[in-house]
């Protein structure tokens, strides 16, 4: 990573609270992951000001990948994209406004990475969505599960008890669920 993109990070990581960022720990952890499964396409639900975006972005262009990052608010998706063109990835990352379930109701393209990081409350809805889409092989992330457990409660019985999927929470802060999809 470039000092443009780690002073862009340290910016960042001095609103987490504001922007409900993932910590540093965890997107470092996502950005390794993308590049061990060299994944190519990806999909992140709650884009806020970028800061997760560019982790995975520095790895889909290492693997020459594509990520799509979904946000609600427009205003958070333009701070992003600024951040994303500052950091030399906006090449590789398309971002989409609007409520990530109507979005994925409208999917059609194949994913082999996602990270879950919006209302959790509809983790489950978007689990239920993404099943169809994830390839063989293909990684679910959501963020979360630690700090509002009664919010992602459903997703994460529902993903634990699906036995296309094997799962491992991560002791990351906020708590990191990684499921991998182990059959069709």
């Amino acid at each position: 990573m470039n000092a443009i993109f780690e002073q862009t990070l340290l910016e960042l990581e001095k609103t987490q609270n504001e922007f409900w960022n993932i910590s540093r720990e965890t997107g470092n952890f996502l950005n390794m992951l993308v590049k061990i499964g060299k994944y190519k396409s990806g999909l992140e639900i709650g884009t806020s000001n970028g800061y997760s975006g560019l982790w995975l972005g520095e790895a889909f262009k290492e693997n020459k990948g594509k990520l799509c990052t979904i946000e609600f608010w427009e205003k958070r998706q333009c701070i992003a994209r600024e951040n994303f063109k500052k950091c030399e990835v906006a090449e590789v990352i398309e971002p989409v406004i609007g409520s990530g379930v109507d979005i994925l109701q409208r999917w059609e393209r194949p994913l082999d990475f996602v990270f879950l990081d919006a209302n959790k409350a509809q983790y489950i809805e978007f689990f239920n969505l993404i099943d169809k889409h994830l390839i063989k092989g293909g990684v679910i992330t959501a963020d979360n599960i630690t700090s509002h457990p009664e919010k992602v409660k459903p997703f994460v019985e529902a993903i634990q008890s699906d036995e296309k999927y094997q799962t491992q929470i991560l002791d990351l802060p906020a708590g990191l669920l990684v499921a991998y999809k182990i059959r069709d």
